[in-house]
C-alpha cells in the first residue's frame, strides 16, 4: 500500500513538473515565445514549473536547432529519478540499463498523453468557446499534428474527422508504448 502511494504522488508531481518540460519543448519547437513570463501568456504558468530544472541543464545541454534538448532531457531525468526512486523503495537491485529504457518509455507515453488531453481540450473549446484565447491556443498547437492527416482525409464538409483521426493514432502509439513496457 505504502509504495502506491509513493508511486500515485511521484507519478502527480513528475507528471506536472516532467509535463510542463515537454510543453516547453514543443512549444518552442512550434516558435512560441515564452517571453519572461510576464502578464497573461502560457509562460507565466509554464516558466515557474520548468526553469528551476531547464535552466542550469541549458548551461551544459545545448540546443539542437529548434529542439529545446534542455527541456527534453530534463524531463527526461524526472522520469528517470521517479523510476530509480520507486526502484530503491521496493529494494530491488537497480539495473541502469532498464531503468534508462522505462524513463524513456515513460517519457513518450507522458508525451502521447499530453498529446491527448491537448487533443480532447481543442475540440471541446471549438465546441463551446470557439474564438476564445484558449481555443485558439490549443488550435495552433494541434494544428500541426493534424495538417498531414487533413491533406489525406476527403473534405466532409463541417465535419473535421481529423482529431479523431489523429486520437484514434496516438492511442494505438500508446497501446504499443504499454506493451513495450
Amino acid at each position: 500500500m505504502m509504495i502506491q502511494i509513493l508511486n500515485f504522488i511521484l507519478q502527480t508531481a513528475v507528471s506536472i513538473f516532467a509535463g510542463a518540460c515537454l510543453l516547453r519543448c514543443y512549444l518552442q519547437w512550434l516558435g512560441f515565445n515564452l517571453g519572461g513570463g510576464h502578464g497573461k501568456s502560457i509562460g507565466t504558468y509554464l516558466l515557474p514549473l520548468s526553469n528551476w530544472i531547464v535552466l542550469p541543464l541549458r548551461k551544459i545541454v545545448p540546443s539542437l536547432g529548434r529542439l529545446d534538448t534542455a527541456s527534453l532531457t530534463a524531463a527526461y531525468l524526472l522520469i528517470f529519478l521517479k523510476a530509480v526512486t520507486l526502484t530503491l523503495f521496493i529494494d530491488t537491485p537497480i539495473a541502469v540499463t532498464p531503468l534508462l529504457v522505462y524513463a524513456a518509455l515513460d517519457l513518450a507515453q507522458l508525451a502521447l498523453s499530453g498529446l491527448i488531453g491537448i487533443v480532447f481540450a481543442s475540440v471541446l473549446l471549438s465546441w463551446v468557446g470557439p474564438g476564445s484565447q484558449m481555443q485558439f491556443l490549443l488550435a495552433l498547437l494541434v494544428g500541426p499534428l493534424l495538417a498531414p492527416i487533413r491533406k489525406i482525409l476527403p473534405s466532409t464538409g463541417p465535419l473535421d474527422f481529423s482529431p479523431l483521426v489523429l486520437l484514434v493514432g496516438l492511442q494505438v502509439l500508446q497501446i504499443i508504448l504499454n506493451n513495450l513496457k
